[in-house]
């Protein structure tokens, strides 16, 4: 009798032995991917940091940190997650959903599109030929043009509530209160004429209802916002985990509004190569000129690379490669199904 008594008992422990033996092998599995891709491309020398933006052309180009956050709040890491480069355009992702977040989905596909360009980032005949040719519109929020205007869609009665309220949105995702590299916005600020003039034209065709030059002087700012590796797999990580950060436990956004967020990014992220990433990887991606891209693998983990060489297209070397790689290890893509 004391025996029968005593199996369920037996059995629940092995149960949790099993578990454990699994989380563990699980864990060294996702270290060992991020050790192996770490030491892989810790040496390549391909690429160069951003010039046009004087601040980014200072930056250490040597930075080169990979961390990996998983929906149920794992946080693994190789090399240097401590130091910070500006956000720069993965910053898009994140107003991007501020604005489905306020509006809804609708708002955005009716004012700005959802649709790639198939032209550079800052494209001004983009707009051109957006308008003209197909009628409009026929744009999307990663681009600076579709950026500018989303940014332009942020509700607040002023440009100080605006700005607080991208900035607490961004931190809210990152799990920890972020900051604005008052160097790289001074620097940027005085060379954006170009960005200035696509604010200006999107205004003068509607998408921006009005003050462009305050919507293009926010949209600096978002861009200059501090992170480091381990800021950026955590924002990631929260649109994996259906919009709730992994750490913090907080449902940054509505767990309904994430499927749209991701879809851009897989058709837009990374400016002019997004089809060659998502061929490769089947990741909805974003990249920033500042040396970071964020990836997601949708109900599994989010993942960031930091490393500012950059490629012709304007995407980390080192980040693309060892993204790559990791995923294609831990089977990440979710387009990579396994026949029954």
């Amino acid at each position: 009798m004391t025996t029968y008594k005593l199996r369920p008992v037996l059995f629940v422990t092995a149960l949790f032995f099993v578990g454990a033996t699994a989380q563990a092998e699980s864990a060294k599995q996702i270290q060992a991917a991020l050790d192996a891709a770490y030491t892989k491309y810790q040496n390549l020398q391909e690429g160069a940091n951003a010039d046009y933006i004087p601040a980014l052309a200072k930056v250490d180009p040597k930075i080169y940190g990979i961390a990996l956050v998983t929906t149920d709040g794992k946080v693994y890491t190789a090399g240097d997650v401590g130091s910070e480069v500006s956000i720069q355009s993965i910053s898009k992702v994140f107003t991007l959903a501020k604005v489905i977040e306020e509006q809804g989905p609708d708002a955005i596909a009716n004012t700005i599109g959802v649709d790639a360009t198939g032209m550079r980032f800052n494209s001004i005949v983009s707009i051109e030929f957006s308008q003209k040719a197909l009628g409009g519109p026929e744009m999307n929020s990663l681009v600076n043009p579709g950026a500018i205007a989303t940014t332009s869609m942020v509700k607040g009665s002023t440009r100080d509530e605006i700005w607080n309220s991208i900035l607490s949105y961004y931190s809210d995702f990152a799990g920890r209160p972020l900051s604005v590299n008052q160097e790289v916005f001074k620097s940027e600020s005085d060379t954006n004429q170009r960005n200035q003039a696509i604010g200006y034209l999107m205004y003068a065709y509607g998408y921006i209802k009005s003050d462009p030059m305050r919507a293009t002087d926010i949209y600096t700012e978002q861009c200059s916002v501090s992170v480091n590796a381990k800021d950026l797999a955590m924002m990631a990580g929260t649109l994996a985990n259906g919009g709730k950060n992994p750490a913090t436990k907080k449902q940054v956004m509505k767990q309904e509004n994430v499927p749209e967020v991701l879809a851009v990014m897989a058709t837009a992220g990374l400016y002019d190569d997004s089809g060659k990433w998502l061929y490769r990887t089947g990741l909805p991606g974003k990249s920033g000129v500042g040396g970071g891209i964020i990836a997601v693998s949708p109900g599994k983990f989010g993942i960031a690379v930091i490393s500012p060489p950059l490629d012709d297209a304007g995407n980390s070397v080192r980040a693309q490669k060892a993204i790559a790689d990791i995923s294609a290890a831990l089977g990440g893509n979710p387009y990579a199904v396994t026949a029954r």
